[in-house]
């Protein structure tokens, strides 16, 4: 779960600083205040997308970290480890800096480590549910993936099955059909992934390498002024005939020869000689610092030319060494599969023949699981659905058949129905926002329990409720808290009044620019925060006793 959330000249955001806890936190204020800010930093620190527009105007810098404590999820350490994401005692901490002139720096642990690799992370941490996130479910392709990840390993393993196979099919075809139009074609490809391995493999990048050649070309560049700073420092501080060493000797002797006639001295004393030690100690780094600095400009020019080749293999093969390195290995399997086995036609027909019966049994596998448990997940939506104030609503899965790709042989399409007597039909053409956010918070809701993610983060799932679907919606975020970290932005009282832990955002003007502020909340001042969603600003005796019965009703006072 997320425990700590920095954010430093973020758009609006000067400075916020947030601790939180498992359980249910809500955050709360008027609109435009920048609760969705708090949001967009989360996003940018597990690997979103940096702009400099992001940049609060007139600093340097945008800078979020974040800790997120996995020490209760061995699985989530595995998974750290095989990233080689380092977690300081089950701690992993992260910061993200996006510069106002266009670079974004990614940290883990003190370690940098490519966007990809982050965003690939931060699957395995968040869940975050924007305000239009439930729009997912107008696409009824994405259908299948809700379906997948509540089944959970059982389907995962079963759709990596079919993919394996399907992919040992298209690549036997691809090498049948190239046998078929003509060896010179298949040669043509074989040549072009050799050349493009080979280009890859001489040149061997590592991770994140470019940005510590750039690290290192930026000392080699400025090494003599950089050794020179270093020497002058050292001259200042002992090499000088008045140097602060000097100086600082003279008053502990005379100090020194004094003490004795008042105890009083003994401290300031103890605090000169301190100085004296540092000084020395200061000068001895710095002169270690301005002799190992190297202004070679063989290295210079070393550097400079790999840099450029890494540059070339990342316009050809990729954005980043990550993207440079899967390509490779794409290719060389591509290679493989070209080049392994009998070239003979006749041959690779009964291997492809093989291959689609194989393909055609996990497909078939894959099938009957889901069939198996749709109809589990279709009761348990359901169910979730009424106790969000849908109580004469149906859900259903609904299957056709597809031809088989990577991910099996079915089309899936939720059906739905709000109203009694109507049947049910494609959710994407008939649910209104608000029915639609119930239907996304009843499927995350059947997630829990299962294998997830720490932390659901939801940002105004509350759009279009209000009455009795909001306390409904209340009620199940609670539950949801129960087995996840939830974070709720929230427009409503009954929702805010649920929670455990409640922060308000609001912005202000500090020296004449507009700055948002986060604020955790007292019961008192969160008495008046609820008063303040029920009422508007000005708030009245009587919605002060509303939300104190609100609050208790939460509390079960």
């Amino acid at each position: 779960m997320i425990v700590e959330l920095s954010v430093e000249n973020l758009a609006i955001i000067d400075r916020a600083e947030l601790g939180l806890g498992p359980g249910f936190t809500a955050m709360t204020g008027e609109t435009g205040g920048g609760k969705s800010l708090l949001i967009d930093a989360v996003e940018l620190a597990l690997g979103g997308r940096a702009d400099t527009d992001q940049v609060r105007s007139g600093a340097h810098r945008a800078v979020v970290e974040l800790a997120v404590d996995v020490s209760s999820r061995p699985e989530l350490l595995r998974r750290c480890s095989e990233l080689g994401v380092p977690a300081e005692d089950g701690v992993i901490r992260i910061r993200r800096e996006v510069l106002a002139e266009g670079k974004s720096q990614c940290r883990v642990g003190g370690k940098a480590i490519p966007v990809s690799a982050l965003k690939t992370l931060g699957t395995y941490l968040v869940d975050l549910h924007g305000q239009h996130d439930h729009q997912s479910l107008l696409d009824p392709s994405r259908h299948i993936g809700y379906l997948d990840g509540w089944i959970g390993e059982p389907a995962a393993l079963a759709v990596q099955a079919v993919a394996t196979e399907f992919e040992a099919v298209q690549a036997i075809a691809r090498k049948l059909n190239a046998l078929r139009h003509g060896r010179r074609e298949l040669e043509q490809r074989i040549d072009l992934l050799r050349y493009q391995l080979n280009e890859i493999d001489e040149a061997a990048p590592q991770l994140g390498e470019t940005e510590d050649l750039e690290a290192q070309l930026e000392r080699l560049r400025h090494a003599e002024r950089l050794s020179s700073a270093a020497s002058d420092a050292v001259l200042h501080l002992v090499d000088d005939e008045n140097s602060a060493y000097d100086r600082a000797a003279v008053a502990v002797k005379g100090l020194d020869a004094v003490v004795k006639h008042d105890p009083e001295l003994e401290p300031p004393l103890d605090e000169l000689r301190d100085a004296v030690l540092q000084l020395q100690e200061a000068a001895h780094t710095l002169r270690g610092y301005a002799e190992g600095l190297d202004s070679d400009p063989k290295r210079l020019d070393a550097a400079e030319e790999r840099l450029e080749v890494l540059r070339r293999l990342r316009r050809k093969y990729g954005d980043d060494e990550a993207a440079v390195l899967a390509f490779a290995v794409e290719a060389r399997t591509e290679l493989e599969s070209l080049t392994f086995g009998a070239d003979d036609e006749e041959a690779l027909a009964d291997q492809l023949s093989e291959r689609e019966s194989r393909l055609d049994a996990e497909a078939s596998a894959l099938t009957r699981l889901r069939r198996e448990q749709a109809t589990s997940f279709s009761r348990l939506v359901q169910e979730a659905l009424r106790d969000l104030a849908m109580d004469r609503s149906v859900f259903e899965v609904d299957f056709t058949t597809a031809a088989i790709d990577a991910s099996g042989a079915d089309r899936v399409e939720f059906f739905f129905s709000a109203n009694a007597g109507e049947p049910p039909r494609p959710l994407a053409k008939i649910a209104s926002g608000g029915e639609l956010s119930r239907v996304m918070l009843a499927i995350k809701s059947v997630y829990a329990g299962k294998a997830g993610v720490p932390t659901l983060i939801f940002d105004e799932v509350d759009a279009g409720l209000s009455g009795r679907a909001a306390a409904a919606v209340a009620r199940k975020l609670e539950g949801l808290a129960e087995h996840y970290q939830v974070l709720v932005i929230s427009h409503l009282p009954q929702i805010a009044s649920r929670a455990s832990r409640h922060f308000r955002i609001e912005k202000r003007e500090k020296s004449g620019r507009a700055v948002t502020e986060v604020v955790e909340l007292s019961p008192t001042e969160r008495e008046r925060e609820i008063a303040r969603m029920l009422a508007g600003e000005r708030v009245t005796d009587a919605a002060l006793v509303n939300a104190r019965e609100l609050l208790g009703r939460a509390t079960g006072n």
